[in-house]
């Protein structure tokens, strides 16, 4: 995405759409490299509420179509989508002892008992548990 953002600024463009509060509070922010797209499109295009030529964000829908794409590759029989992919993250970084206040911010719930959903993965496999003792 930097590489891509530096790209477009070389060549004149780079800026991304923001809301019109966030871009008079913050007039460089729609340039800056922190607002741009995780998932960036390929091709630049008009934005027709500027009328600029900007890259916008791939869509949701062809985001869940490649995912499903590289499951069918996979032989994944079971459906699989974007939010498989985050369920699975946050159960590993459960399961490989990160905070779950930590696994809060970085899923941005703003309650941690939305957080403790991904725990129910976990119980499942309580009797497969050691204790760091086991190790010495």
């Amino acid at each position: 995405v930097k590489a891509l953002h530096h790209k477009d600024l070389e060549e004149g463009f780079g800026e991304v759409y923001i809301p019109e509060a966030l871009a008079r509070k913050y007039p460089k922010a729609s340039r800056a490299t922190g607002w741009q797209w995780v998932f960036p499109a390929k091709l630049r295009s008009e934005d027709p509420r500027s009328g600029k030529e900007m890259r916008h964000h791939v869509l949701e829908s062809v985001l869940q179509k490649a995912v499903k794409k590289a499951a069918e590759k996979a032989g994944i029989d079971k459906k699989v989508g974007c939010h498989t992919l985050r369920h699975s993250f946050a159960t590993h970084m459960l399961e490989n002892g990160v905070n779950i206040r930590v696994l809060q911010e970085l899923l941005g719930h703003a309650d941690v008992k939305t957080t403790e959903i991904y725990t129910h993965v976990m119980a499942r496999d309580i009797r497969s548990l050691q204790s760091p003792l086991d190790r010495l």
